[in-house]
């Protein structure tokens, strides 16, 4: 399969979401300091008395749990949304929900209104849900098989690129001051008005036509402009093979894949990566990364800029892992990813306890920090989003995928809440029960997660299901489906 425009354009159309949910994920952190000034300043405008430290605590932890809970929405419908609008075509509608989000948060400070922002941030929060769902699908399913692996990390790519973004543009020198913040929230509309100009052009997923919607024509012309050759009769023919071999597993909605035996260890892995991506303790990282710096030692200026050094060494190892997902493959990269985490987790707690003793742990700190997000880069932060769509055959998929975003977006949410509190209550050990979720997910996964590179969906989907040689079996059923359409259009 050589790269073409029309893949490239359909690509980058589809990571410019992934980029807004990294934009929107990352953005809340450096302006914390002045959100929380606005909103004591609201309510000075409001009744005439300051605003309570306290308050304004518990407010901008309902701004930041805000996006999570949209997210769970949003994570929620991502599958229905997938079936009924399409890939593409769902992408390009949930950009009005972008642009909606943006325009509150961007006029929160003339409206005079902190309820602005935190509706704002809940409609940001069921965009970036839908993409979370939309985007991986798309990239799996516009793949071919040998590339199916690197397309899917690029998702990943976007958001840390996002994320990344969003920490530079918050220097104090640059946007994160109290005249500019609120345009720093407000450009979340770029990537959505790019959106709007790159998809109409892009193919809809010729899986989702040919399958999904039995329209062979335009599957047919999607696969010619994404592979770049005149002839797609075998991508056609494969997937009408798949396609038959599937035809005795309906439709499955949530209900059903939540009661389904035969699903229920694929749905368990699915529910433990992503579990293992928000409780290794980087969603404290993202969300509270200035004064996680700031309680290690450095002053607040110096905190904000260390924070940028957490987004790029989540581009740079992320840029990594696309060639290594399908050489290495996924269930050792994750695994590699934990373990990295979990023995940098306990180096956190120790250098954080012990710096009043030693005071260069504070950058110890630090570095061991920028490594902790390495090894997360390296495969949870990428992995979960991608491999939900391999461990599931069309029939399930697309409830498979709500389900593992809505608790990707609950855990996120509870973790984002809770951590400030747990900062209180268990100060310099608040990573301890991240380090304890970490040990027990590496085994969970190292005993169970089979490995899915270079494999068709309905081999892992078999697989799990715990059938025999599944691809000689597949293979031959598929040479003779191949056949069988063969003889048919050529009588």
């Amino acid at each position: 399969m050589k790269i073409t425009l029309r893949l490239v354009m359909s690509v980058f159309g589809a990571v410019m979401g992934s980029f807004l949910f990294g934009y929107n994920t990352g953005v809340i952190n450096a302006p914390e300091a002045r959100i929380k000034e606005f909103l004591n300043e609201t309510n000075i405008k409001r009744d005439g008395t300051p605003m309570s430290v306290d308050t304004q605590t518990n407010l901008f932890a309902i701004i930041v749990a805000s996006f999570a809970i949209g997210g769970t929405a949003g994570g929620l419908l991502a599958g229905t949304w997938a079936d009924k609008f399409g890939r593409k075509n769902g992408s390009l509608l949930n950009t009005i929900c972008g642009i909606a989000s943006a325009a509150l948060m961007f006029f929160c400070r003339m409206g005079v209104s902190y309820e602005m922002l935190i509706v704002g941030r809940l409609l940001g929060g069921i965009c970036c849900g839908l993409i979370t769902g939309l985007t991986p699908i798309y990239l799996s399913e516009i793949a071919s098989q040998n590339i199916r692996g690197a397309l899917g990390v690029l998702h990943q790519l976007g958001v840390v690129s996002g994320i990344l973004v969003s920490q530079i543009l918050g220097f104090p020198e640059v946007m994160g001051t109290s005249d500019l913040w609120n345009y720093l929230l407000g450009l979340a509309v770029v990537p959505c008005i790019l959106q709007l100009i790159i998809l109409p052009f892009c193919p809809e997923s010729p899986r989702h036509l040919l399958i999904s919607k039995q329209d062979e024509a335009n599957a047919r012309k999607a696969l010619i402009a994404l592979r770049g050759y005149s002839d797609a009769e075998e991508d056609i023919l494969e997937m009408k093979a798949e396609d038959e071999a599937q035809k005795s597993e309906a439709k499955v909605n949530i209900w059903g894949l939540l009661t389904s035996r035969n699903l229920r260890m694929a749905l368990i892995l699915s529910v433990v990566m992503h579990l293992s991506q928000q409780f290794s303790g980087i969603v404290a990282i993202f969300y509270y990364s200035s004064s996680f710096f700031q309680d290690a030692g450095l002053d607040g200026d110096t905190a904000v800029h260390a924070t940028s050094g957490v987004g790029a060494v989540m581009v740079v190892m992320t840029i990594v892992t696309i060639p290594l997902m399908d050489k290495v493959g996924r269930r050792t990269l994750h695994l590699a990813g934990l373990g990295g985490m979990f023995v940098f987790s306990i180096l956190i707690t120790l250098t954080l306890t012990l710096q009043h003793l030693v005071p260069w742990f504070k950058i110890v700190t630090i570095v061991a920090s920028l490594v902790y997000v390495l090894f997360f880069a390296l495969g949870p932060g990428s992995i979960p989003w991608l491999i939900v769509a391999e461990l599931f055959s069309q029939g399930p998929r697309s409830a498979a995928i709500s389900v593992s975003v809505l608790v990707n977006w609950v855990a996120n949410f509870g973790v984002g809440y809770a951590f400030p509190h747990m900062k209180t209550s268990l100060g310099d050990y608040s990573f301890i029960p991240f380090t304890g979720f970490l040990l027990v997910f590496f085994i969970f996964i190292y005993l169970y997660l089979p490995e899915t590179k270079n494999k068709t969906f309905e081999e892992i989907s078999s697989t799990l299901r715990g059938g025999g040689n599944i691809r000689e079996d597949k293979n031959a059923r598929r040479e003779n489906y191949l056949v069988s359409y063969k003889s048919t259009e050529n009588p």
